[in-house]
């Protein structure tokens, strides 16, 4: 597992929701995780240590698991399948034991911040769908597509599927954009 971190969160327009860039700790590649609105504003809370009136549903979570005398080892993204991430959060009380608890990505990472729990991203997943920055760009360039490159590796990975998949049409663009990448 990779220990990442919460870099940034940026609107992405194609799907009209945002992106949360996970960087790894000890590396330069970046994990965007496609959330909603309400999650984006959540992680956004939680970096900014604001506090609310009343607890959000993050907050509850988190309030229940030191309720019943546990800690949040860390949150893990274990894999991703069709385009969609997979969680969850490892749980260790003295009442409960060792848990690992489902989760989407976008919640994980909120009850993580709130309750300042690492953050891990199997190798896998981020071999296949992680972006390097280009040299040069500046870090706080928002998830334009100039400034990011998908990994050889996860284009050569979606070629071969859209292969088997006989999706000759994106076939040709992912290997359009290999050819880019390797001139």
């Amino acid at each position: 597992m990779i220990a990442v971190k919460v870099h940034k969160i940026s609107f992405h327009p194609p799907s009209r929701s945002y992106a949360v860039i996970l960087k790894e700790i000890d590396g330069e590649r970046r994990l965007p995780v496609i959330v909603g609105a309400f999650e984006a504003q959540s992680i956004a809370l939680a970096l900014e240590y604001m506090e609310t009136p009343r607890p959000l549903t993050h907050d509850l979570i988190g309030n229940i698991i030191k309720g019943v005398d546990s800690n949040l080892k860390n949150v893990k993204i274990t894999r991703l399948k069709e385009g969609v991430f997979y969680a969850c959060l490892e749980i260790d009380g003295k009442n409960i034991g060792e848990r690992s608890i489902d989760s989407r990505p976008s919640d994980a990472l909120a009850v993580a911040l709130r309750l300042k729990s690492p953050i891990l991203v199997a190798e896998d997943v981020m071999s296949e769908a992680a972006l390097m920055p280009d040299i040069g760009s500046e870090e706080d360039e928002g998830l334009d597509s100039a400034d990011w490159t998908p990994s050889l590796n996860s284009l050569e990975k979606k070629l071969q599927e859209a292969i088997d998949g006989e999706e000759y049409e994106r076939a040709a663009e992912i290997r359009d954009q290999i050819k880019e990448i390797n001139t």
